[in-house]
């Protein structure tokens, strides 16, 4: 008896902060794939408001309820980090058509280059607005996005966002 496939997937990101928009791609993808691995890129020169540890803390409680998911994190290319770990598809959330532009020539070339899919999965129109630059510009200036992210993120970005606002003073 031939061995099932096990199908795979990965959600990259910088999840700085994980949305709701991200969760709703998230357990779209977990409904699809036998496994998502949602991964939080590492990049050393782009500054961020959560540190890579901290974001994946936060990825792993607000993706707890999702058995198939599991949370890592990547430096690189994104493609090196799917092949070292046997997953053939990449999962975007495609919120606008000048996402689709961007992703899709990224799309063929990880094909051209390493023969991964990257799917597409349009956006929830909920969501279609939301990104974590916005999120975060948003609770910067006291604006109330606790509709936006889960409780446990909102709790957080606002004590990190109060952090900053003392060393500033």
């Amino acid at each position: 008896m031939a061995q099932e496939k096990i199908r795979r997937a990965v959600c990259p990101g910088s999840f700085d902060p994980v949305t709701n928009g991200h969760l709703d791609i998230i357990s779209r993808a977990a409904d699809l794939y036998d496994e998502v691995v949602v991964a939080v890129l590492v990049n050393k020169t782009k500054s961020t408001l959560f540190t890579v540890e901290e974001r994946l803390s936060l990825l792993r409680e607000v993706t707890s309820k999702y058995p198939n998911v599991r949370i890592d994190s990547f430096h690189g290319l994104l493609v090196d980090y799917c092949q070292r770990n046997s997953i053939p598809v990449i999962v975007k959330g495609i919120r606008a058509v000048s996402d689709f532009d961007y992703e899709l020539k990224m799309a063929q070339m990880n094909r051209g280059l390493t023969g991964i899919d990257t799917m597409f999965m349009p956006t929830n129109p909920e969501y279609s607005f939301l990104a974590s630059s916005l999120v975060k510009e948003i609770a910067t200036y006291g604006g109330d996005v606790s509709s936006l992210v889960p409780e446990l993120v909102h709790q957080h970005l606002i004590a990190r966002i109060a952090e900053r606002h003392q060393d500033d003073d």
